[in-house]
C-alpha cells in the first residue's frame, strides 16, 4: 500500500510538473522540450522528490519507440523520392562531416576515445527538429526554399537516429555470458528485419482488416500497440534497438490505407511517455557533474554551434543556395537535438560512456538548445541585402510593361481564386507576390506572376499599373493592403481599386480610403455556408437563398450606418436569437417589411456610391 502510495504521489508531481513547465517555455519561446527537462532537474536533482531517475527513464523510452513508428509511417517512398537530392544528398554530408568533425574533437580534447567519441560526435551532429521546424512555422518559413532544405536535412538526421542506436550493441562490450561473435549477432539482426519486412508485407494489413469489420475501436488501438510493442521487442532480442522495430513497423504501415488511423491511436500515447522521457533525462542528470565541468560546457556550446554552423554553411553554398538563405539554415541548425538525449542516454545504459559523460552532453544539448532563437535572430544581421534583391532581380518583369486588364498584388488562396474568375473570362491578369516561393509555384502552373514588393512605386511601375484597367490588391496583412493603397492613390488618383479587406473595420477604413470595391476575405464563403447548413437542416433550397440574400442587405446596410454614426450602430440588424416564422392569420392591412426598406437604404447607399 505504501509503495502504491509513493508511485501515486510521484505520477502527480510528474504530471503538474509538466503541465506548469512545458506551456512555460513555451510562452517564452524555448520550447516545451526544454520545459520537461527543466521540470526534470527540478523535481529531481534539485528537490530531490524522486530519485529513481534511471527506472524512470526506462520506462518512457517507449515515448521514442513510438515517435520514431510515427516518422516511419509518415515516410512515404513518393515523397522520400521528390526531395531525394536534398535529403539523401545534402542530409547525408551534413551528418557525416559533422559527425567526423566533432568525433574528431571531442577524441582530440580527450574527453572521450574510440566507440565513445564517436557516438558522441554523431549525437551531437543531429538537430533539434521540434525547435527548427517551431521558428520556422512561427516566420511562415515552412515552405520557402531554405525551409525546405532545413526540413530535408532534419528529416534525414531523423532518419540517422535508427542505424546510429543499431550500432550500440555492436559498439558495446559483450557480456562474459555471451558466446556469439560479433558477425553472428549480425546475422541474427539480418534475419530478424527480414521476417519483421515478411510479417509486414502479408500479415499486418490483413490484421488490421479482419479487426476493422468488427468495428472494435478498442481492440483496434490494442492492435496498433501490440504491433509497435511487437516490432521493437523482437529488434532487441536480435540485439538491435527497440526503436528500430518500431521504425521499421512505421516504414511497412507507410502506404497502408489504415496509416492514419495508426497514427491517431498512437499520438497520445507517445506525446505522454515522449514527455515522461524528457522529464526522466532530467531526473537523471548528475548537476554535480554539470558543476564540476561548468567550464568545459561553456567552451564546448558556442564551439558546437560554431562547427555545425560552418559545415552547414559551407554544404549548402556548394550545392546552389544562395548566401542569405546558407546563412539562415547555418544559424537555423547548430544545436543539438533531441535525439542526442535518446542517443547518449542509449549509449550509457550499454556501457559505452559513463553517466557522468551523458549528463556533460545533455547538458551542452540542452544550453545548446536555448541559445537556438538568439542564433536563428543573429542570422538577420549576416544576411546580404544584394542577395536579397539578386532574386528580385531575377524576376525580370519581362512582358508585364504592356499591360494587363487588372494589376492583382499579392498571390495567396484568396487570390488565386479570384483570378480564375478573371482569367476565365478572357482577361489578362499581372500578379506580384513578394514571396519567392509562391512565386516559383505559381510560375510552374503557367501564371503570369513576378516576384516583387507591391509597396514599392518602381515595382508597380515596371509590372504595368499605369496601363491596368483595375488594381486587385489581394495582400493578407492589412498594414501592407493600406499601405499599397495610399502609394496608388498618390501617384495614380484615377486608378480603380478593389481589395481585399481583413475585417468589418478594415472595410470601413478602405471606404473611407476610397476604394472601388472591397470585400471582406471571410464574408461571402461565410455566407454560402450558412445557406448550405441550412439546406442540410431541411430548409427549402430557394427559401435559403432568400435568407441568404437578406442578410447580405442587412450587412450592407449596417456598414452604411456604421460609417456615419460609428461600430456600435446597426446592432438592431443582427440576428441574436432564431427568427420565428410569419403567423399563418393573414394580417389586416398591409405594412412596409423591415426587409424592404432594408434593400432602399442599401439600393441608396450603392447608388451614391456609383
Amino acid at each position: 500500500m505504501e509503495t502504491t502510495t509513493i508511485i501515486y504521489s510521484q505520477a502527480l508531481m510528474l504530471l503538474a510538473g509538466a503541465v506548469v513547465a512545458a506551456p512555460l517555455f513555451k510562452r517564452l519561446g524555448l520550447g516545451t522540450i526544454l520545459g520537461y527537462l527543466a521540470a526534470g532537474i527540478l523535481i529531481g536533482p534539485v528537490a530531490q522528490q524522486i530519485t529513481e531517475g534511471e527506472e524512470i527513464l526506462h520506462v518512457s523510452e517507449l515515448g521514442v519507440v513510438f515517435l520514431l513508428f510515427i516518422i516511419g509511417l509518415e515516410l512515404k517512398p513518393s515523397r522520400l523520392w521528390q526531395m531525394r537530392r536534398d535529403i539523401f544528398g545534402l542530409g547525408t554530408a551534413q551528418v557525416v562531416i559533422t559527425g567526423l568533425v566533432l568525433s574528431f574533437l571531442i577524441a582530440f580534447s580527450g574527453l572521450l576515445e574510440g566507440a565513445g567519441s564517436i557516438v558522441a560526435g554523431f549525437g551531437l551532429a543531429l538537430s533539434s527538429t521540434a525547435f527548427a521546424m517551431q521558428i520556422l512555422e512561427e516566420n511562415n518559413d515552412t515552405n520557402t526554399r531554405y525551409g525546405q532544405r532545413a526540413f530535408s536535412i532534419l528529416l534525414l538526421q531523423d532518419l540517422a537516429i535508427v542505424p546510429l542506436l543499431a550500432i550500440i550493441p555492436l559498439m558495446a562490450a559483450q557480456a562474459p555470458e555471451d558466446t556469439t561473435t560479433p558477425l553472428e549477432d549480425f546475422a541474427i539482426a539480418i534475419a530478424a528485419v527480414a521476417a519483421l519486412f515478411a510479417a509486414g508485407r502479408y500479415l499486418l494489413n490483413p490484421l488490421f482488416q479482419v479487426i476493422a469489420r468488427t468495428g472494435a475501436r478498442d481492440v483496434m488501438i490494442a492492435a496498433a500497440l501490440l504491433v509497435v510493442m511487437g516490432a521493437a521487442t523482437m529488434m532487441q532480442l536480435a540485439g538491435l534497438s527497440m526503436a528500430m522495430g518500431a521504425f521499421l513497423a512505421g516504414v511497412l504501415l507507410a502506404e497502408s490505407s489504415y496509416r492514419h488511423e495508426l497514427e491517431a491511436d498512437i499520438e497520445p500515447f507517445r506525446g505522454i511517455l515522449q514527455a515522461l522521457f524528457f522529464m526522466a533525462v532530467g531526473l537523471s542528470l548528475e548537476l554535480q557533474v554539470v558543476a564540476e565541468n561548468l567550464l568545459s560546457i561553456i567552451i564546448a556550446v558556442p564551439v558546437l554551434m560554431l562547427v555545425k554552423s560552418l559545415v552547414l554553411y559551407g554544404l549548402c553554398r556548394a550545392t546552389g543556395s544562395r548566401h542569405n538563405d546558407a546563412v539562415r539554415i547555418g544559424l537555423l541548425l547548430p544545436q543539438g537535438g533531441e535525439f542526442g538525449f535518446v542517443l547518449f542516454t542509449a549509449a550509457a545504459a550499454a556501457g559505452v560512456f559513463s553517466q557522468a559523460t551523458s549528463s556533460l552532453l545533455v547538458a551542452i544539448v540542452t544550453l545548446s538548445m536555448a541559445l537556438t532563437p538568439v542564433a536563428a535572430m543573429l542570422s538577420r544581421r549576416l544576411m546580404h541585402k544584394q542577395d536579397e534583391l539578386a532574386e528580385e532581380i531575377e524576376e525580370d518583369f519581362e512582358g508585364a510593361g504592356a499591360g494587363a486588364d487588372v494589376l492583382m498584388i499579392g498571390f495567396s488562396r484568396f487570390a488565386q481564386i479570384a483570378s480564375q474568375i478573371l482569367l476565365a473570362g478572357g482577361r489578362d491578369v499581372t500578379i506580384i507576390d513578394h514571396s519567392a516561393a509562391r512565386v516559383r509555384q505559381a510560375a510552374t502552373f503557367g501564371f503570369r506572376i513576378y516576384f516583387g514588393d507591391g509597396t514599392r512605386l518602381d515595382v508597380l511601375r515596371a509590372a504595368g499599373i499605369e496601363k491596368a484597367k483595375i488594381v486587385a490588391v489581394c495582400t493578407q496583412k492589412k498594414e501592407v493592403t493600406d499601405k499599397i493603397i495610399d502609394l496608388v492613390h498618390a501617384e495614380y488618383p484615377n486608378a480603380r481599386i478593389f481589395a481585399r479587406s481583413y475585417d468589418r473595420l478594415h472595410t470601413l477604413e478602405l471606404r473611407a480610403r476610397g476604394v472601388d470595391y472591397e470585400l471582406r476575405e471571410t464574408f461571402e464563403s461565410g455566407l454560402l455556408f450558412g445557406r448550405k447548413t441550412l439546406e442540410a437542416l431541411g430548409v427549402n433550397g430557394d427559401e435559403a437563398i432568400g435568407i441568404m440574400d437578406d442578410i447580405r442587405r442587412r450587412d450592407e446596410a449596417r456598414l452604411v450606418l456604421q460609417e456615419a454614426e460609428g461600430i456600435t450602430a446597426g446592432r438592431d440588424m443582427l440576428h441574436s436569437r432564431p427568427v420565428r416564422p410569419e403567423p399563418l392569420v393573414k394580417p389586416k392591412r398591409e405594412v412596409t417589411q423591415p426587409d424592404d426598406a432594408l434593400a432602399d437604404l442599401a439600393d441608396e447607399t450603392l447608388e451614391k456610391a456609383e
